[in-house]
């Protein structure tokens, strides 16, 4: 086996590892506080992460995907960006400190100030961090993100959880995060070899600058429009419709984060590593964009075939609004990895003024698609959501054919497959619940009976359509050998 074969499936395994593990404590969490605090005081701290994930972007600065597509970074270039996003993330706080008392007025929620200048504290902490998950990426070393992840995560759903028992509402919520940063840095830098030395040279600064800020401003108008609708309902609506559509998109994205997020953390480091092999480059790249979505549509679209008893079972009867927002964003969930894929060959190619130009036309499209379906109320803001996902679609698309010679149309066609075998499975078991529904009283035999329907439904079309690459899937599972495909010429 070649040794970029053993980097590929060793940073797939622990990467896995790392985000299954993490997800799996999470959820468990997420289920216990959502049956002790109330959908209000989710949907205050979802509006606070807006502007917390915007902190966070410009912080990084994208000077870290700039060292990840580095060929042989030096220290010297590691802590000069370290230095730097250090710096950085006490002016963004600062800021962030200075207009909390504005964006709570525009909220109408006065308690949002507090909550905002507390909870913005991790963005100083995370700093720290940046680079330390920078250099393990770009060595494919995920089994010390692991080390470090896990117990943080384990550590801040505690301290979460006990916080909620004991009735502090909101704020559980905020030392939650609290801990889980502080634990991941201090764990990172107990566990990476890699340490900065008192040093700022200006000449590479700029090098990662000149990429890294057109990637960054990039990130930030995308973080932006992805949670305007949080800020659209929580000014026109509620927080209380806040916290609905965030437990809804929180739920949405699990399968998204746990397949797609895992597979592209590993992805880009090693397309890196074939970036000036065209053919083979190509080649990589539709299988895993076709892996993706075999795995991620069919589990989306039975989950919303059985949103109704699986909220209910899971969080209780006073989530069950947020059904209908989950089951409209399951159809969102099939197209963000596909999305998100398809700009990862302009970041391969370092055309960051091109992702940034792209940015600025989709954002110009999502405010006309806002401004439409906005007169038709929740419903019709998140249809439109799915709708703005299309048409990003084709616009990303057009760049992965002129640099990558891989076109639209056969896009279309290779993932075609995946989301009619995805949709056969999530009608079926759809219609089958429907049916038994008054004949099954509890949710749990609901929830098994369909899952385990869908799940033979799934199995059987893909053997009898996709059979290659389900054969994949069960290497990558069983025998963590799935991964030598995505290197063969």
């Amino acid at each position: 086996m070649s040794e970029l074969k053993k980097k590929a499936l060793s940073g797939v395994f622990w990467s896995f590892l790392q985000q299954f593990g993490g997800q799996v404590i999470s959820f468990i969490s997420s289920i216990i506080l959502a049956r002790i605090l109330l959908p209000e005081e989710f949907g205050l701290i979802a509006i606070i992460l807006v502007f917390i994930g915007v902190a966070n972007s410009i912080v990084d600065s994208g000077l870290g995907q700039s060292l990840i597509r580095t060929k042989k970074p030096s220290i010297e270039e590691y802590s000069t960006v370290f230095f730097y996003n250090i710096a950085l993330s006490f002016i963004t706080y600062f800021f962030l400190f200075l207009i909390a008392p504005f964006i709570a007025k525009f909220f109408q929620k006065e308690v949002l100030t507090l909550i905002l200048r507390c909870y913005a504290l991790v963005i100083i902490v995370n700093s720290f961090s940046i680079i330390q998950k920078a250099r393990l990426a770009k060595m494919l070393n995920f089994k010390v993100q692991m080390y470090s992840e896990i117990p943080a995560i384990f550590l801040g759903s505690l301290v979460g959880v006990i916080s909620a028992y004991n009735g502090l509402g909101v704020w559980s919520l905020v030392y939650m995060a609290w801990v889980y940063s502080i634990a991941n840095a201090i764990l990172l830098w107990k566990l990476s070899i890699w340490k900065p030395v008192w040093t700022f040279n200006f000449n590479k600064f700029k090098y990662h600058f000149n990429f890294g800020y057109k990637l960054n401003f990039s990130n930030i108008i995308n973080d932006l429009f992805e949670k305007v609708y949080v800020v659209i309902i929580g000014k026109y609506f509620s927080p209380i419709q806040v916290g609905f559509y965030h437990r809804a998109e929180s739920i949405n994205r699990l399968p998204i984060i746990n397949v797609s997020e895992v597979i592209n953390r590993v992805a880009f480091p090693l397309l890196a590593e074939i970036e000036d092999k065209e053919e083979q480059l190509k080649n990589v790249y539709k299988k895993i964009l076709k892996l993706k979505i075999l795995i991620i549509a069919p589990v989306l679209l039975i989950i919303a075939a059985l949103a109704e008893p699986f909220f209910r079972f899971l969080f209780s009867e006073k989530w069950l609004p947020a059904v209908p927002f989950f089951q409209i964003l399951c159809w969102n969930g099939i197209l963000i990895p596909i999305n998100n894929y398809n700009l990862m060959v302009l970041k391969l190619k370092g055309r960051s003024d091109i992702l940034l130009k792209i940015e600025f036309l989709k954002k110009i499209i999502t405010v006309l698609v806002l401004v439409i379906s906005f007169q038709f109320g929740l419903n019709g803001l998140l249809i439109g959501s799915v709708l703005l996902s299309i048409i990003y679609f084709f616009i990303n698309a057009h760049y992965t054919n002129l640099f990558l010679g891989y076109p639209i149309w056969v896009q279309i066609k290779d993932l075609f497959p995946s989301i009619v075998i995805a949709i056969i499975a999530g009608i079926t078991v759809y219609a089958v619940d429907f049916w038994i529904k008054e004949i099954v009283g509890f949710d749990i035999l609901r929830l098994i009976i369909g899952s385990a329907l869908g799940s033979v439904i799934f199995l059987f079309l893909a053997y009898l359509f996709e059979f290659k690459l389900l054969m994949q899937i069960k290497s990558l599972l069983k025998e963590q050998k799935g991964f030598k495909f995505l290197i063969v010429n």
